[in-house]
This record gives C-alpha cells, sequence and structure tokens, in this order.
C-alpha cells in the first residue's frame, strides 16, 4: 500500500481561512451585530453571584458529548470516543475510549506493585512511589483498539465519526521509560520477549518483543497531566506506542523476561486476522496509517452553501504522519490540506482545510500518508487483500455524502 503523493492532489488555493472578499463581508456583518450589542449584552449578564468553587473542575452542563456503549454488557465491551465533538488533538480523559473484559478493577495505589521479574540479574518489585522516584518521561501518543471500524470492513457504515471510528483517543502519558526499569533489573542475553499482565480479574496479559521495550515503551502512571484514570489502567499502563490498544496493559502489575512469545489468549485465540489463505497473522500488532473527516460529517447539518472548514483527525503507528489529502468529489481528485503543528510520531494529528460548498451534493473523506510513504487505502481494497474475517486494524476511507439540503450521511 505504498505510494507516493497522487499528482492530482493540489494544495487548496484558499491557503487561508477566509479570502478578502469573505474578510470584509464577515467584517460587515461584525459592524452590524456591534450596533446591536447593548441590547444583546444586557441578557447575558448575570444579576446575581456565580456558583462557588469546586475541588475538582467540571464541564459546563450546557455540554452533552458522551461516550456511548457498542455492547449492552456492563463490563466487557467498549465504549467509543465522541471524535466529532472534539477539538484539536488530546482527547479529555473523560471521553477517551474504553475496552474491557472484565470490568474495571478498584485498586489501592498503596498496595499496588509492578513485580518485573524471569531473565534477568535482579528480580525486582517496585511501588508507585518507588516508580516515581525514578527519571520521567512524558510523550503524547494515540491509542486504537484493534478492533476500531470493524463495522466498516464488514460493510456495515457507522453513521457518524464516533459510531465509525470512535474506539481512539489521545493522550499525554507521563510515567518511566521500560529501558529504565530494565536497567534496574539487568536483562539477560536469552530476554527476547517480555511477558506484560494485568491485575484485573481476567488476568490479561500480552506478549510483547525486546526490541519494542527498548525502544520507546512506558510505565505511565499519568495521563493529560493527573493520575490514570481507572478505566484506563489505574495506578499504571504500559504504553506501547502505535501498537493496538490491547497490547497496551492496563493495571499493569507484572512484568516477565522470556526467551520465546507466550502465546496467550488474546494472541492466539483472539486479536489475530484469518486471511482468505486460510492462514492467521499473528502479532499484527501495528496501527496502520488512517485518518477521518469529523466536520462536517455523519449526522450534521449545514444550513446554507458558503465557507466551511473541513477539518478532521489523522495518526499512524508505523511513522510520523507526513500528509493528509481531503476529497470533497468521492477520490476523484485531492487536496493537500494543513497539519495542525506540532506534527508529534505515534500522535494524533488536526488537518483543516477551507471550502467553499456550492450546495451540491459532495462526497467528502481524507486519506492520510505517513513518512514510510504507506498512503491510506479504500475499504474495498483492504477487503480485497484480506477478505471479510481479517476485520482487526481496519484503516479504509472513511466518506461522507453531503446531499444539497445540507444534511450529512455515511
Amino acid at each position: 500500500m505504498k505510494n507516493k503523493l497522487k499528482k492530482n492532489a493540489q494544495p487548496d488555493s484558499e491557503s487561508g481561512a477566509y479570502t478578502r472578499r469573505k474578510f470584509i463581508a464577515a467584517a460587515g456583518a461584525a459592524t452590524t451585530v456591534a450596533a446591536m450589542a447593548p441590547t444583546l449584552l444586557a441578557d447575558d449578564v448575570p444579576s446575581e453571584l456565580g456558583a462557588p468553587m469546586r475541588p475538582y473542575g467540571e464541564r459546563s452542563p450546557y455540554e452533552k458529548s458522551v461516550r456511548i456503549s457498542n455492547s449492552p454488557l456492563k463490563t466487557t465491551g467498549a465504549s467509543l470516543s465522541p471524535l466529532q465533538d472534539l477539538n484539536g488533538t488530546i482527547t479529555p480523559s473523560a471521553l477517551h475510549y474504553e475496552r474491557h473484559h472484565s470490568g474495571v478493577p478498584a485498586i489501592d495505589p498503596e498496595k499496588h506493585q509492578l513485580l518485573v521479574h524471569g531473565l534477568v540479574d535482579r528480580p525486582l518489585i517496585f511501588s508507585i512511589a518507588d516508580l516515581k522516584r525514578l527519571p520521567s518521561v512524558s510523550r503524547t501518543h494515540f491509542l486504537e483498539c484493534a478492533g476500531n471500524s470493524t463495522g466498516e470492513h464488514l460493510g456495515q457504515l457507522g453513521a457518524t465519526p464516533q459510531l465509525a471510528a470512535g474506539l481512539l483517543s489521545c493522550s499525554e502519558w507521563t510515567g518511566v521509560s521500560v529501558t529504565t526499569l530494565f536497567k534496574e533489573v539487568g536483562v539477560k542475553p536469552q530476554a527476547k520477549w517480555v511477558l506484560a499482565e494485568g491485575a484485573d480479574a481476567a488476568r490479561l496479559a500480552r506478549s510483547v518483543p525486546m526490541a519494542k521495550m527498548m525502544d520507546d515503551a512506558m510505565v505511565a502512571y499519568s495521563q493529560n497531566g493527573e493520575a490514570v484514570r481507572p478505566e484506563q489502567g489505574y495506578p499504571l499502563r504500559l504504553i506501547l506506542p502505535g501498537w493496538e490498544g490491547n497490547i497496551n496493559i492496563k493495571w499493569l502489575h507484572r512484568m516477565e523476561l522470556i526467551d520465546q512469545p507466550a502465546m496467550t489468549r488474546d494472541e492466539a485465540a483472539f486479536y489475530t486476522d484469518l486471511l482468505p489463505s486460510g492462514k492467521a497473522r499473528q502479532f499484527g500488532v501495528m496501527m496502520e496509517a488512517k485518518s477521518i473527516v469529523t466536520r462536517p460529517s455523519g449526522g450534521q447539518h449545514l444550513p446554507a452553501p458558503g465557507f466551511y472548514e473541513i477539518t478532521g483527525v489523522a495518526w499512524s503507528g508505523r511513522a510520523t504522519v507526513k500528509a493528509v489529502e481531503v476529497s470533497t468529489d468521492g477520490g476523484i481528485s485531492w487536496k493537500l490540506a494543513t497539519l495542525q503543528q506540532p506534527v508529534l510520531k505515534h500522535s494524533v494529528v488536526r488537518f483543516r482545510m477551507p471550502w467553499t460548498w456550492d450546495g451540491s451534493p459532495a462526497t467528502i473523506g481524507s486519506r492520510c500518508i505517513d513518512e514510510s510513504g504507506y498512503v491510506q487505502p479504500t475499504s474495498r481494497e483492504l477487503v480485497e487483500v484480506r477478505g471479510l474475517a481479517a476485520y482487526h486494524h481496519h484503516n479504509g476511507i472513511k466518506w461522507w455524502n453531503l446531499q444539497a439540503n445540507g444534511d450529512l450521511h455515511a
């Protein structure tokens, strides 16, 4: 799926948010509103003192965006982040997607410990306090469930960005580099893999190659400036940048260095891909380049023709995002979008493109190109190669159909 930027992908001629003509028109409207300001503002000024300060901040009651669950079960299943309602690149911790196999354990951080053992010189047990004494790192990384967009692969199109790709979120993670911990215990030459295990009731465990652990893996105790949320693995979560969510073990309490993969339930019976050849692909853990337009998108409405900003998010576990192209004619032509800086490796990137809608039907979508040369494929291309059974890691282009009346649907 490697390719160069398509020749028909051109930068949008309106490089800024507004042309001079649009700016003048907007200024005229602002002048009209300014003349009415005293009357308008009088209704906005409160006549009483506001609410008192709170020990822990809450969002405005007028904000209604929430996660929605794709499973009727309470302890097993997932909930999806409302991508269409988010701005920038960081997902609020309270809206981060969830995926659980046995519910959320209640863990006392004063009692929680991390055991590092196996093929090491000095097996050690670290308390949370021990970990916080070690040199720390902070990095922004996305997490995406391997089952994100499964419905898209099977032809069950999500009606909104949340339903189509909501098992994606991005946070700033703070913790200890795994290399720091391994220096403390001393790694024996025979150690080629690491079995990471969580402290949930399922004891979910995955095998991780030593090369990944020594590259950029971290044990996180903080998410977006505060303690990792319970749903995200409080008090410790393993972060493996760019790899599927399931292998980023939550409630981490044990890492055993071993000489071969342990072939646990979630890497042998599940999280594998059955290919048309009859063979199953295992340890296909990297999340490929992907993007989705979040505005305008399914479930939204454009009130009238005119100027709009097309925006969305892109990400790749293979390499840093290099470019995002946007099409409003179903892929016949493409234009380069602007990437919000900074563009970080293994992090969500916000893209934007100014667009003037003429009132005609349009088909809007985006595709991500990363620095490895990988180009986000169409869903049809994926199914042709993988078949329908290999539905994990679906990263096909998502299209939104804009009707002449302004409604958008999948």
